[in-house]
């Protein structure tokens, strides 16, 4: 058996109503699984992006649950297995980007993105890891983690730590459980700023181009049916971060 084909698997993808979330749990379904669909807030955006899966031909459900709240993570596995039964994939997708550097990072900012981009996938992937003896986890981590930038303080910690987390959790889930991570480079513009804010970083990254949620995709589709590979960290960033 050549890898772990995706068809007929079940993935929960978290923050999967927009941006690489939305291409995750699309690109997955594409290639035959079925989603549990994560949402905070963006629920019009999530409807549409479970109805995209299902002209697709998969099955789609939708949970809504604020990463925040400590009681997150039961929540989420709790709805997709009434809904599927089991979920043999977990995507750690949802993070927020918030601005600060030492000086202005406050306690709230600090709570909120070690609370979503660190504090949940952990609980997310020791849920996960509860309720199967077998599949697979995913992170994604970011590009910039081994550069930091001072602006983001908090955001650059917490992605820094899920790159330990993915090595930590390849060892001690071994052999059930395979957990990898990919690591955008310059993917998507941050939230609000627009495409030129992307083609001002093009003169710094080697291959003359900035990506697309496609490039990642690939990447996570490459690393979910690699059956020889755990422990990964996977940097899609055109060489940008070498």
């Amino acid at each position: 058996m050549n890898g772990f084909p995706l068809s007929g698997r079940v993935a929960l993808v978290t923050g999967g109503a927009v941006r690489l979330g939305r291409a995750l749990a699309l690109g997955l379904a594409a290639r035959g699984a079925d989603i549990a669909l994560h949402y905070n807030s963006s629920e019009e955006a999530a409807r549409r992006t479970m109805e995209e899966v299902r002209a697709l031909g998969r099955k789609c459900m939708l949970i809504s649950a604020d990463l925040r709240q400590t009681q997150a993570p039961q929540k989420i596995f709790e709805a997709a297995d009434a809904f599927f039964g089991r979920t043999d994939i977990l995507i750690n997708s949802a993070a927020i980007f918030e601005r600060g550097t030492l000086e202005k990072t406050t306690p709230e900012i600090w709570e909120k993105t070690i609370a979503i981009n660190l504090r949940a996938p952990f609980f997310l992937s020791q849920a996960f890891a509860a309720q199967t003896g077998s599949g697979d986890i995913l992170f994604l981590a970011d590009a910039r983690a081994g550069r930091p930038a001072r602006e983001h303080l908090a955001y650059t910690l917490a992605k820094s730590s899920l790159i330990t987390l993915t090595r930590s959790l390849a060892k001690s889930l071994a052999p059930g459980i395979r957990v990898n991570a990919v690591a955008p480079g310059a993917i998507l513009p941050p939230p609000g700023e627009g495409e030129d804010h992307l083609e001002r970083l093009v003169p710094r990254i080697p291959l003359g181009r900035h990506g697309n949620p496609d490039d990642i995709v690939r990447g996570a589709v490459y690393l979910l049916e690699a059956a020889f590979v755990t422990g990964e960290i996977l940097r899609i960033d055109g060489g940008e971060y070498l």
